[in-house]
């Protein structure tokens, strides 16, 4: 017998034994889904996104249009049908709403990672809760003539995004994607966080939901919760330290 077959014969009778004994092939990463929130759209995540693609995660941002609550939902949970196994469903701000509804009664989704953002109870309209909890963007956003809201751009960078420098702040509050008004009193029928584990990041610098609201949230969904010293966009100043916890929510993903 040659060499070359001496070693062919090899490698399959280790490869036997492995088996035999048990050993099996590491178990495929989550696919890790991107839910953005309102007067933002899915390039704020890139940060993040570098960061999971490195360590080996599939990753996709779903670009929602803002324009109808239901779309939205229906837009993610698209997206979340496409992903080949199991998915860890991430949401921010208003995404916090979408993820709870297209997650509902969703089996692949085995993870929900909620990032100083809004979650509704069934039947709760978005909004709901928002003026229990006043905060400083009530008085910095306005409509435009067809309802659909928007930051004041002077006052963006302070309720948005105040630990971001300036210059990048002031590309945010030009390229800002507006949400049509009527979305904060739509609803859904059941919310995914009352059955699908469940991680809540408190921005505690935040000025566009209020942080005790945040607290609130996570306090009823039963999540498990951080705190983090930053503005309402932590997953762009602090992209690390949000990398890192969408991980550890999906270590429970397989």
């Amino acid at each position: 017998m040659s060499m070359k077959a001496v070693s062919r014969v090899t490698v399959a009778f280790a490869l036997g034994l492995c088996s035999a004994a048990g050993f099996a092939a590491p178990a495929a990463k989550p696919s890790i889904v991107l839910v953005h929130g309102a007067f933002a759209d899915a390039s704020g995540w890139g940060r993040v996104i570098s960061i999971l693609q490195a360590d080996g995660y599939p990753v996709i941002a779903v670009q929602n249009a803002l324009q109808s609550f239901d779309n939205d939902i229906a837009n993610t949970k698209r997206v979340v049908d496409d992903q080949a196994g199991p998915v860890v469903l991430v949401g921010h701000s208003y995404g916090g709403a979408v993820i709870s509804g297209a997650a509902a009664g969703d089996p692949k989704v085995k993870a929900l990672v909620y990032l100083a953002a809004l979650a509704p109870d069934a039947g709760e309209p978005v909004g709901a809760l928002l003026g229990k909890y006043p905060i400083d963007l009530a008085t910095a956003t306005k409509p435009d003539k067809d309802g659909y809201v928007y930051i004041d751009p002077a006052k963006f960078h302070q309720v948005f995004c105040a630990d971001l420098p300036a210059s990048d702040a002031a590309i945010g509050a030009v390229t800002q994607k507006p949400i049509n008004g009527p979305i904060f009193a739509a609803s859904v029928p059941q919310v995914a966080w009352k059955t699908i584990p469940s991680w809540y990041v408190v921005s505690k610098q935040d000025h566009a939901i209020n942080p005790e609201l945040e607290r609130f949230f996570a306090k009823r969904m039963g999540a498990k919760t951080s705190e983090i010293d930053a503005s309402h966009v932590a997953f762009i100043s602090h992209a690390k330290e949000i990398a890192a916890l969408i991980e550890q929510a999906a270590l429970t993903a397989n």
